[in-house]
């Protein structure tokens, strides 16, 4: 028995929801930071659903370039997030103006 791609589906967009509204509403900016992380897995398993559904490795390899595109939006996130805390122990997204230098 296999469970049909629109659940898979339903799924990715109740994640990719949850993320957009924490991205939206929170002010922590480590929350942010896993809220667009929770965005993307939520974008690869629907490149996976699709790749599932027609029977084609295309949707697995863009889910390779979108994790290559995290690991990359991973360091550059956390070396600002890092700097930012090194300031402020108690920083928040509204907190990026003091990197002006």
């Amino acid at each position: 028995m296999s469970i049909p791609g629109s659940w898979f589906l339903v799924v990715a967009a109740m994640l990719f929801t949850v993320g957009a509204i924490g991205l939206l509403v929170r002010r922590n900016v480590l929350v942010m930071f896993m809220c667009v992380e929770l965005m993307l897995n939520a974008v690869n398993l629907t490149f996976v659903t699709f790749a599932r559904m027609l029977h084609d490795v295309g949707g697995q390899a863009a889910v390779f370039f979108v994790l290559v595109v995290a690991a990359a939006e991973v360091v550059v996130g956390l070396g600002i997030i890092v700097a930012i805390f090194r300031r402020r122990a108690g920083a928040t997204a509204d907190d990026l103006h003091m990197l002006k230098g």
